[in-house]
């Protein structure tokens, strides 16, 4: 028999932490883990990051990720991002958030850090539910899903539409960059990786605010296997949250 040569083609990024994962089986927080792991060592942030996470499912990253961070609360991510960027200007400042601490109890603080141009970054995983309670309703919840507070399924009538996030900041005059991504598939999660590689570049460069958000599965509060959940992403989520660039000021001109 020759002799066979293996070649590596997938590796644990170097920022990422070598831990058993505590989320749910079929959660795509570990997907964006990696894809800011991934990042931050190919763009050779490690010993400038400084993040921002907030309560939920997702203030658990300062577990999985091998940099500093601070944990803010409840919904003031952006608030506390924006004190650490302007104290410690040289340093990549990014807060990672869900739905339900991002448009609903930090609505205030994500629009007005944006609306103001803070130079950092903000990745917002919308899976349309308040994951570590328990389930809710969130803001970004589908007009018909069932959710422990709406178990008849969500009503436009009684508790309004679905917030599409991306694009209220893309209208905002500090931003520079918005964009909204999907980690259901190969192909969305490349996309979504290089979205977020330009949200970083934009603060890098101190260009301006980037904001990417990513469609994310909950199959434990979904009631679905992960299959199922990434099916749903497919057939429900992404037309109500159509993918895509909604801003980019290298395209535009700049910001004044």
């Amino acid at each position: 028999m020759s002799e066979m040569n293996e070649k590596l083609v997938f590796d644990k990024p170097d920022s990422v932490i070598d831990r058993p994962t505590h989320y749910c089986p079929g959660c795509h927080h570990g997907i964006a883990h990696r894809l800011i792991g991934e990042l931050i060592d190919e763009m050779n942030l490690a010993e400038k990051v400084l993040m921002t996470t907030s309560i939920g499912c997702s203030v658990f990253l300062y577990n999985y990720l091998n940099v500093d961070a601070v944990e803010a609360p409840h919904g003031r991510a952006p608030a506390v991002a924006t004190g650490v960027k302007r104290a410690r200007p040289d340093h990549f400042v990014f807060t990672y958030q869900g739905d339900g601490d991002l448009a609903s109890i930090g609505m205030a603080e994500i629009m007005h850090a944006a609306n103001r141009g803070e130079k950092m970054s903000v990745i917002f995983v919308n899976n349309t539910v308040y994951g570590m309670t328990g389930g809710q309703m969130a803001p970004t919840t589908l007009i018909g899903q069932m959710t422990t507070t709406t178990p008849g399924g969500r009503c436009q009538t009684h508790e309004g539409a679905p917030i599409r996030m991306t694009e209220i900041i893309a209208s905002l005059g500090g931003v520079a960059y918005a964009a909204r991504g999907s980690l259901d598939s190969v192909k969305n999660i490349r996309k979504a990786k290089k979205y977020i590689k330009k949200a970083f570049e934009f603060q890098v460069n101190e260009v301006g605010f980037g904001f990417v958000e990513l469609l994310s599965g909950c199959p434990t509060n979904w009631k679905m296997t992960p299959l199922q959940a990434n099916e749903r992403i497919q057939k429900d989520m992404i037309p109500y949250f159509p993918l895509g660039v909604y801003k980019d000021v290298s395209e535009e001109g700049g910001i004044c």
